[in-house]
């Protein structure tokens, strides 16, 4: 088996651990607002669950779209560069997204979030490989929880400002409409759409600034080849084909990450199944990233001190089994409960995989990430089965169908997956 090259990893770099930090909160923000956002559109724009779930599935499916021309773009800019860049496409996305909702054109703010994903596409394909070689990679994983730490802490506070700059009185609303003639109708439609302007303009500007910050910033330009190279004694592979742990890894992003977006932002559609009130389940996203901190702050703790990664990996896909099975074996406020602690299962489950899966890439490292990032389209994918299998299945049962295999390929990878090839 071939080990990593630790003598050309740098040292860790404290200061850009904390820009990129800054990074990963930002698009931790953007990324969590998904959830809520599933629940403005279906009011604000009139349309079903299936229409609805269009906002998570553009968003996601833009990084199968943009990851392998985002390494492109990164191998003629460099990764600092192309963080700037990623900033700013996300900068448009939200000012097309803001445009077009307060128009109350569906279409057009699809689109806003599928240019606000691609930004995202290039900018995790440059940070999430960035953060794993910024000092020895058998801890890339406890810097990674760092990272994913302001991502959550981020992502819980998403919901709660979305919810009281534009989502305030949602139940309230939801019934006046039901109750009103067309014209009425369209016009409370029309302010409540109105609502998401002003956040959106500013949420562009700042993006904008921050671009041009991490341009200008002090972070170091790293060398994906000298340091995350193999030493094995044997000629460099001819092709990333030869690195099937990369594959399998892409494989098991794509199943994590629909598992974390069906824990995460299918949740409040999850509850109201149960008939719990929309001013509830606006904030069930909270819960499962609040799930989250707690297993990111366990790991950080834990690893690589006392527990291997991928060690504590397959220990997290077994807890996802076991929660999903105690979420269909239970109702309403309970069963909530156990899909959020899926959070907390999650949690370490990207800053496990992602340095397992591009260990030894060398100067495939970029190419590998891209293939990771493109694997995030299981958030597009899982969502949409879920929501379309409850309209003809019980929708605890369409849950556990979809969940428990995504959590037993992960339990593959942790125990044998990531050694294939290597």
């Amino acid at each position: 088996m071939s080990t990593l090259s630790t003598a050309a990893a740098p040292r860790p770099h404290y200061g850009a651990i904390a820009i990129v930090g800054a990074l990963f909160f930002i698009f931790g923000f953007v990324t969590w607002l998904n959830g809520p956002l599933i629940q403005f559109a279906k009011l604000a724009f009139d349309v079903s669950d299936s229409l609805a779930f269009l906002i998570p599935f553009a968003f996601y499916i833009s990084y199968f779209c943009l990851a392998l021309p985002s390494s492109s773009i990164l191998r003629k800019t460099g990764m600092k560069k192309g963080m700037a860049l990623g900033l700013f496409a996300m900068a448009i996305g939200a000012l097309v997204f803001g445009q077009y909702t307060t128009g109350r054109v569906f279409a057009g703010a699809v689109v806003g979030i599928f240019i606000m994903g691609a930004g995202l596409a290039l900018l995790q394909t440059a940070s999430n490989p960035y953060i794993s070689i910024l000092g020895p990679i058998e801890g890339a994983a406890q810097r990674i929880a760092l990272m994913g730490i302001c991502n959550k802490l981020a992502g819980m506070a998403a919901p709660l400002v979305i919810g009281a700059l534009v989502m305030h009185g949602l139940g309230d609303l939801s019934a006046q409409v039901d109750a009103a003639d067309p014209r009425t109708r369209e016009h409370l439609l029309d302010a409540f759409a109105a609502r998401i302007h002003d956040p959106y303009m500013l949420m562009a500007a700042l993006l904008a600034l921050l671009a041009a910050g991490i341009l200008f910033s002090p972070l170091p330009e790293l060398r994906a080849e000298d340091a995350n190279r193999e030493t094995d004694g044997k000629p460099a592979r001819a092709s990333l084909l030869q690195y099937p742990h990369v594959w399998l890894g892409a494989l098991c992003i794509f199943v994590y990450v629909g598992a974390e977006v069906m824990a995460g932002d299918a949740i409040g559609t999850y509850g109201a199944g149960f008939s719990l009130p929309l001013d509830q389940t606006k904030f069930f996203t909270s819960f499962t990233l609040g799930a989250m901190l707690v297993g990111y702050l366990v790991g950080l703790a834990l690893i690589p001190r006392h527990v291997s990664q991928e060690r504590w990996l397959a220990v997290s896909a077994v807890l996802g089994v076991a929660l999903t099975l105690a979420a269909f074996a239970t109702h309403g406020i309970a069963s909530v409960a156990c899909v959020a602690a899926l959070g907390f299962a999650n949690a370490m489950m990207w800053p496990a995989i992602f340095p397992l899966a591009i260990q030894g890439l060398g100067r495939y490292t970029e190419q590998g990430s891209a293939l990771l990032i493109m694997g995030i389209s299981g958030g597009a994918i899982v969502p949409q089965l879920f929501v379309h299998l409850k309209q003809v299945l019980d929708f605890q049962l369409v849950f556990l169908l979809l969940m428990v295999p995504c959590y037993l390929y992960i339990l593959y990878f942790a125990t044998r997956g990531h050694r294939v090839g290597r």
